[in-house]
Order: structure tokens, then C-alpha cells, then sequence
């Protein structure tokens, strides 16, 4: 059974994964993967170097701050790195024998298409938590973690996709929930 983690940024993905690894449960982590792939791969370099420029592996690294500028001026921009990056990873993903993958735009970019997912476990937050995790994690400003967040598609709209919600409010107990969907996928998968 293959299970997908995802969310909006801020929701607490990683948090989630991390708690799924204290169950003993290996999480692949396709952030990871791109950034990995990113600096490993010479296809994905010179398919980047030839959308964006050959600034953006300047003295041959990957230089986030040239990604991230191309990627935020568009849709189209994040599209097409996407279409670049996300071949690899999902194959990556395909031959790593992993059973969860932490994926933060499983749907907004086709990411689902692209790899064999039996079960999707949603992450949610309340919006102000998830502007407050992002400013602290990031060090910008709340109207700048907000435009982060409207670039994704909408937590309603993902939560209705998935077959699981987890809820990180800081209220609710995520390891009873995380609990809860480890023994129904369990059962499921008999």
C-alpha cells in the first residue's frame, strides 16, 4: 500500500513525518529527492540552466535564489520546473521502496499522475497557524507567508481529494490520529 502525506505549506507536514518515523514508518521525502536530484543529476541541470539560465547552477551549485525568483514570477514557471524535476522524483520515488511519501503539492502540480498511490493523508491547519509557522520558519513577513499559501491550491480543496485528514492545530493529538490511520491502512491492506 503506497500513502501519500501531504498539505499546504505550514500545515505540518514534516511534523507528521517526523511522528511517522517515531512508528517506525520510513517516509520519503520528495523535497528531499528534488533538491538531491537537482544537484546530482546533469540531465535535470542542463534542462534548468537551459529554462531558467546557466545562473541558476552558478560555479556549479544549485542556486536556490535563482530558482525560487523564476519559479514565484508565474504558474508557468513553477510548471515547467516541475515538469523537469518531477519525472525523476516520482521514479525515484517508484524504485526506492518506500510505502509513505511526504509530497507537499501531490495534486496542484499533476504530481499524483505521475506515481502509484493506493491512500492520501491530508494535513491540515487553521490558516493563522499555518501564516504564524511559516513567518517563524522563514523568517518573512505574514503577507508574504499568505501569498505562499495562495499560490497552492486550496486546504479544502486537497482535504477533499485525500481519504485522511490529519488535523495539527496544537490542540488535537496527532500521534492519536496518526495512530488511528496506520491501524485502518493496516487493516486495509490484509
Amino acid at each position: 500500500m503506497k500513502v501519500a502525506i501531504t498539505g499546504g505549506i505550514g500545515s505540518g507536514k514534516s511534523f507528521v513525518c517526523e511522528r511517522l518515523r517515531k512508528f517506525g514508518i520510513a517516509v520519503y521525502d520528495c523535497d528531499e529527492a528534488a533538491k538531491r536530484l537537482m544537484r546530482t543529476s546533469v540531465d535535470i541541470q542542463k534542462r534548468l540552466s537551459d529554462l531558467i539560465g546557466t545562473q541558476v547552477f552558478a560555479d556549479g551549485k544549485l542556486q536556490k535564489a535563482a530558482l525560487v525568483a523564476f519559479l514565484l514570477q508565474s504558474k508557468h514557471n513553477a510548471q515547467a520546473i516541475n515538469d523537469i524535476v518531477h519525472p525523476a522524483v516520482a521514479a525515484d520515488f517508484e524504485r526506492s521502496g518506500y510505502d509513505y511519501m511526504e509530497c507537499a503539492i501531490l495534486f496542484d502540480s499533476g504530481f499524483i499522475d505521475r506515481v502509484h498511490i493506493d491512500k492520501v493523508v491530508c494535513v491540515t491547519a487553521p490558516l493563522a497557524e499555518r501564516v504564524q509557522r511559516i513567518v517563524q520558519r522563514d523568517h518573512i513577513t505574514p503577507a508574504k507567508a499568505q501569498e505562499w499559501i495562495d499560490r497552492q491550491m486550496p486546504q479544502d480543496e486537497v482535504l477533499k481529494r485525500s481519504h485522511y485528514e490529519i488535523v495539527n492545530d496544537g490542540k488535537c493529538d496527532v500521534n492519536a490520529q496518526i495512530q488511528e490511520i496506520i491501524e485502518e491502512i493496516s487493516e486495509t491492506n490484509k
